[in-house]
């Protein structure tokens, strides 16, 4: 299946995951929570690429909301190809997107998926402004 990304949306990072024995299920296909690791992965990289690590006594970003839609099954051996994107800054929050293909079937989306994304001040647990330096890398 293709999927087009909407051209409000910017691809911001990618990479590849192996896919582990351990993340098959008993259908022999990898179980649907780790569709939600691989975004996850993919975002953690792309926010310590651009400088932002997760600082317990500063500010950095949450999920606040996340879905994954599946279009086919994934399987081991071998790689998934996580293309992350963002799109719709807003005050304090940003939405983020991954699709998730195989590189040896390029453009055929297994599974797609995002998250409403939050920049907050862990020790309070508030939403603060989204960070100049941040905004610039999602516009």
């Amino acid at each position: 299946m293709r999927i087009e990304i909407p051209e409000r949306k910017k691809l911001v990072h990618q990479m590849h995951i192996p896919i582990r024995w351990g993340d098959m299920d008993g259908m022999n296909h990898v179980n649907n929570t780790i569709y939600f690791r691989f975004l996850e992965i993919a975002r953690i990289d792309w926010a310590r690429s651009i400088g932002c690590q997760p600082n317990p006594q500063g500010d950095g970003i949450v999920i606040v909301n996340a879905f994954c839609n599946f279009f086919k099954q994934l399987e081991y051996p071998g790689d998934v190809l996580v293309k992350m994107y963002v799109s719709d800054p807003g005050r304090s929050s940003f939405e983020s997107w991954g699709t998730m293909e195989r590189p040896d079937e390029p453009g055929v989306i297994y599974a797609s998926g995002g998250a409403t994304t939050v920049w907050v001040n862990f020790p309070t647990q508030k939403s603060m402004p989204l960070p100049d330096w941040v905004r610039r890398h999602l516009e």
